[in-house]
């Protein structure tokens, strides 16, 4: 490992301290040194992103400088810039958009001299945290003799710009033809991509108790597209849910054990183990499928433990319901309740209740013993005859 290479290691660390999501999104690129490159860059390596830097350019920034230029980058990558601007015709503006839109981010020592921000164009009274599209629109509307400074400053392959109004900016240096070359079919996959990615270090950081960015918020939630529950699983769980709960131990350093004095006491919590039903046959639309996973969605962030039974006319699946993950749908035969409901019986002093999501197209299975919530779409047909409580969700 050279030097460069050390320090960049060093770089990935702190950033991993002090801005956890970030630091798991650079972890999970290709990073790599390249004398071609002016600054730094996004580049391509097969369907994934990476990140090129160069080498002069990366000894001549200081630690804190190293974090504003990976995490610069980074959010390039994490807001889509690269995929989704293809529509705003004069590129070179739309960079400098998307250099107001992230910067506002990235701590201010971090950033060089000049760099892109809210105060470059005062004239425009930009307003904070708009998006690219935004800051594009009012770019557009700036001074014909500020506009061509800017422009002919790319052109050459600038970065340092003085303004008519003798402003001084620091313009960002990219170098997307990689990207820009590549077929709308690619780029697509690549963004989903490197949505699968996010969600995935979304859920590390939940995981760790770490925060994840408010800028991020937004961009998660579109993601998962997850709309609001049609029903309120909270209040209901505390009534319906049985005894049986799954006990988690965890070591605390606060609380000494009374029993061994050198040993660290223990946390005990009580989850819910909640049984989940999906109707998988082929009656039930893609629609409707969608509409159940929202709500297991909305059910297991009451802090229940789900395990989620696919069935058809048989048990096609079984496992744990992990939020953020593509979920993939096994089945799509014939219908029959029985199956999930004899699992049930089988397995019930560890199961708190059952709740099946269904269109109800089935005859009542037989034998039918605990706490069963039946959870029919909103475009079902009533079914009078399952046993157990019944709800509809609304449209």
């Amino acid at each position: 490992m050279n030097i460069n290479e050390e320090s960049l290691a060093k770089t990935t660390k702190e950033l991993m301290f002090s801005e956890p999501f970030y630091g798991l999104l650079l972890v999970t690129l290709n990073k790599l040194f390249d004398d071609k490159v002016g600054t730094a860059c996004v580049g391509t390596s097969g369907i994934n992103f990476n990140l090129k830097i160069s080498p002069t350019f990366w000894q001549e920034l200081s630690a804190d400088r190293r974090k504003g230029l990976l995490k610069h980058e980074l959010m390039h990558m994490a807001f889509f810039h690269l995929t989704d601007y293809k529509h705003l015709v004069e590129h070179r503006v739309a960079n400098i958009a998307m250099d107001i839109e992230i910067n506002q981010y990235i701590d201010p020592s971090w950033l060089p001299e000049g760099a892109m921000g809210l105060d470059t164009f005062p004239e425009l009274k930009l307003k904070p945290k708009m998006g690219t599209k935004y800051y594009y629109d009012k770019l557009m509307k700036l001074k014909d003799e500020t506009m061509k400074a800017l422009m002919d400053a790319i052109e050459k392959g600038e970065t340092k710009v003085t303004l008519p109004d003798g402003t001084q900016v620091t313009l960002s240096n990219h170098d997307w033809e990689e990207i820009d070359g590549l077929d709308e079919g690619t780029q697509r996959v690549m963004k989903d991509q490197m949505g699968g990615i996010l969600k995935q270090i979304a859920e590390q950081v939940e995981k760790s108790r770490g925060t994840i960015p408010g800028e991020f918020k937004d961009i998660l939630e579109a993601l998962l597209n997850i709309p609001e529950p049609k029903f309120d699983w909270k209040s209901y769980i505390r009534r319906f849910t049985g005894k049986s709960v799954k006990v988690y131990t965890k070591k605390s350093r606060r609380k000494l054990s009374k029993r061994y004095e050198d040993n660290p006491g223990l946390k005990i919590k009580q989850k819910k183990h909640i049984l989940v039903g999906i109707d998988t046959s082929g009656s039930v639309r893609k629609d409707e499928l969608e509409e159940f996973l929202c709500e297991i969605h909305h059910l297991h962030k009451t802090g229940s433990d789900v395990t989620i039974v696919q069935c058809d006319t048989a048990i096609a699946h079984i496992g744990s319901y992990k939020p953020g993950e593509d979920y993939k749908i096994h089945g799509r035969g014939g219908t029959s309740f029985q199956p999930v409901i004899d699992y049930y019986n089988e397995h019930m002093n560890n199961i708190s209740c059952l709740i099946y999501f269904t269109d109800g197209e089935a005859p009542a299975p037989i034998n039918a013993k605990g706490n069963i919530l039946w959870v029919l779409s909103s475009e079902s047909n009533d079914n009078d005859e399952l046993p157990g409580a019944v709800i509809k969700l609304e449209v």
